[in-house]
């Protein structure tokens, strides 16, 4: 599932789900920002970004993020479960719009 963003659609990215076998969800563009695993995205990606020395392959690249996603804290998945309801309550109040998570 993604929005059809940029950098969801990268040519590494389309490669990597193909020969995997993932196939994608369709998913309006701009839709609201419900979805936790997004957060949890931009989590890991700052970590891997921050992994020294940086990662120059994708092979380097995957253990980068095995890492980090193994020492992920727990407290991590439990602020992004916990803000669920503030988030829906923001995202009815502004009719569906961008809402700042």
């Amino acid at each position: 599932m993604d929005d059809n963003a940029r950098p969801q659609r990268s040519v590494v990215l389309e490669d990597y789900l193909e020969g995997h076998g993932f196939e994608r969800m369709e998913w309006p563009a701009q839709s609201p920002d419900l979805n936790p695993i997004e957060h949890l995205r931009d989590y890991l990606g700052r970590q891997v970004a921050a992994l020294s020395p940086p990662t120059r392959s994708l092979d380097e690249l995957e253990q980068g993020l095995l890492r980090v996603w193994s020492s992920l804290p727990i407290s991590v998945s439990d602020n992004l479960i916990d803000s669920m309801e503030s988030r829906c309550r923001q995202c009815i109040q502004v009719r569906g719009g961008h809402i700042p998570y």
